[in-house]
């Protein structure tokens, strides 16, 4: 156990540096230490105690709770660790794509996860899903230096272990990082600049209708937004399906300022992907609907919170940020309109937790990333205690349409209550992964048709919906319509619209042992029954995977006993959803 007060540990020089680099220009604020300790760990590659001293007495942190906060994300190490580690994913969407073989080669050339190679230049990591699916096997590079960096290797192949084992600088190939999207569906709406526009130049966005809807929503003022986009009857597209007119209207009403937009870019579900798709090859869309969000909800400043893993859509996001400052569609006065709005990125550092709006907003105050008890809601009481206006990647992308063509308009497009297009992350056993927009309606077997059916020609055994806090159906589920109500009714889930296709020839005890120990890994520990519940719920899969079919009644009861426990007293959705994948799968027999 290290010692939590200040010790007599000294920074180095290059670290001081690089604490120095970024504190110089700030003024030290608590909400600082996240990205200080990206400084450190992006230069170093890890974090020494004379570090987190110098961190903590120039951000006026107790040690303690600074070495609490640097401890509880993953991507931070507080051991020392060589400047490269390769991140390679062993998650359920990787797995059906030649994962485990993958891990098993790299021990046998590499050495164990965490051995640091024989020249000591790099170490490889099991990692959860890095959001690759459409490219599985993925694996991500993060290089700390002088200029950090972060690179993609998808889809990853022996050869790449091979050139490993020899030395050779894994990441530098062409084919990685910003490889051509893999779209599909249509027709485009939210995806219509995706592969098409280049993704770094303000011109061309506005050239292909970019910035046309923000200067429509100033035209119409904050009461117009609302309006149109309480007539869209848009609904949030990041799991929980509440309707974002009524979110906006409700932090535009609060007296009390300022008011905060948090664009919640931290997708970790494991077979998520598409808000990445959206940050890497659409990024001025992103800026330019959270400017119009921000309109609609009174919004003074605004924070884009993205997942460490995503360090190509952060870099572009950046350039987009200061391009759009730079032509004066964000920062003071907006087209001369009189709006200030501006937006800080920050970065996450590995925790799944912080997908959770008041996790994300504990992180972005600079806290360990655990939820917090509702109500107070966000709209009332969100970042630093204020009224906060909190939606996903792909909620927020439909503002521009819906401003530009309509609230109504966009209400026609899907059935019932479940308005507009939506994007899909398609992966597993399929001939085309990807991200497939499509209006809502169009049923599973019909995405799964355009995604190629699915791969070699192999029976459909199952599909996951809504990744690992969603639920497996079985086939016979291929004509439900995609949409809120249709999914409810079969008792499974959209969820963040992942839709994962198994065939006969996967081992499902495999994929819900992985399942179980993501949510193992992942809990914040915050509340006993995920705390408790969730290693009980791995410890019995494992039971179950070693034990006769005629002989696991026990402890299949146990697990329904742990799943309506966890789903009744957790407090955040982690815990309420840790079992929902696996008491799915056991009541289809898929064990």
């Amino acid at each position: 156990m290290p010692d939590l007060h200040f010790t007599s540990a000294q920074p180095t020089d290059e670290e001081r540096s690089a604490i120095d680099a970024f504190l110089d220009a700030e003024i030290p604020r608590r909400d600082l230490l996240l990205p200080a300790l990206h400084a450190v760990n992006d230069r170093i590659g890890w974090i020494s105690g004379g570090a987190l001293n110098l961190v903590s007495e120039r951000l006026n942190v107790a040690p303690a709770e600074a070495y609490g906060v640097a401890t509880f994300y993953a991507m931070f190490s507080m051991k020392p660790q060589p400047p490269k580690v390769i991140h390679v994913c062993d998650d359920i969407a990787c797995q059906t794509s030649g994962a485990d073989a993958l891990c098993a080669e790299l021990e046998r050339s590499c050495g164990k996860a965490g051995t640091p190679s024989k020249d000591g230049s790099f170490t490889w990591l099991r990692s959860p899903c890095l959001g690759l699916c459409e490219r599985a096997p993925a694996a991500l590079v993060i290089e700390a230096g002088p200029v950090a960096s972060g690179r993609a290797i998808a889809p990853m192949n022996a050869g790449d272990i091979a050139g490993l084992a020899q030395g050779a600088a894994i990441g530098s190939a062409s084919r990685n990082g910003a490889s051509r999207p893999n779209i599909g569906g249509g027709p485009f709406k939210l995806l219509a600049r995706v592969g098409k526009v280049d993704p770094e130049d303000i011109d061309e966005y506005r050239a292909n209708g970019g910035f046309a809807a923000l200067r429509r929503a100033l035209e119409i003022g904050p009461a117009g937004v609302v309006r149109e986009v309480v007539a869209s009857k848009l609904l949030g597209r990041g799991g929980a399906a509440f309707p974002t007119g009524r979110k906006m209207d409700a932090v535009a009403k609060e007296s009390v300022r300022p008011h905060y937009l948090v664009c919640n870019a931290d997708e970790s579900e494991p077979g998520t992907f598409k808000d990445r798709v959206v940050m890497e090859n659409d990024p001025f869309a992103v800026i330019e609907a959270m400017t119009i969000a921000a309109l609609g909800g009174g919004c003074d400043h605004g924070f884009i919170y993205i997942r460490g893993e995503y360090p190509l859509a952060a870099t572009r996001l950046k350039n987009a940020i200061d391009q759009s400052r730079a032509r004066g569609f964000l920062g003071e006065n907006i087209l001369g309109r009189g709006m200030n709005f501006d937006i800080e990125i920050r970065r996450g550092a590995g925790a799944y937790i912080c997908g959770e709006e008041t996790a994300l907003f504990n992180s972005i105050e600079g806290k360990r990333g655990e939820p917090r008890n509702k109500p107070p809601f966000p709209a009332q009481s969100g970042v630093f205690g204020k009224p906060t206006l909190a939606n996903n990647v792909e909620t927020l992308v439909c503002l521009p349409l819906i401003i530009h063509e309509g609230g109504d308009a966009f209400a026609r497009i899907g059935i019932e209550n479940s308005t507009g297009p939506k994007l899909f992350c398609l992966s597993g056993c399929v001939e085309k992964p990807g991200v497939y927009e499509v209006p809502f309606g169009t049923t599973l077997g019909e995405l799964i048709e355009m995604g190629g059916g699915v791969r070699g020609g192999k029976k459909l055994r199952t599909v996951l919906m809504g990744g690992a806090a969603g639920s497996f159906v079985a086939p016979d589920k291929l004509s439900m319509p995609l949409t809120f109500e249709a999914t409810r009714t079969a008792g499974t889930t959209l969820g963040s619209g992942v839709v994962m296709v198994f065939d006969d020839s996967i081992d499902l005890g495999h994929t819900l042992h992985r399942i179980a120990a993501f949510f193992h890994d992942e809990s914040c520990g915050q509340c006993v029954p995920c705390r408790v519940g969730t290693v009980r719920q791995e410890e019995a899969l494992a039971r179950i995977a070693a034990t006769p079919s005629d002989k696991r009644a026990v402890d299949v009861d146990l697990l329904a006993d742990i799943g309506r426990v966890m789903r009744d007293a957790s407090i955040c959705g982690l815990g309420q959803t840790a079992a929902g994948a696996i008491d799915s799968a056991l009541k289809l027999g898929l064990l």
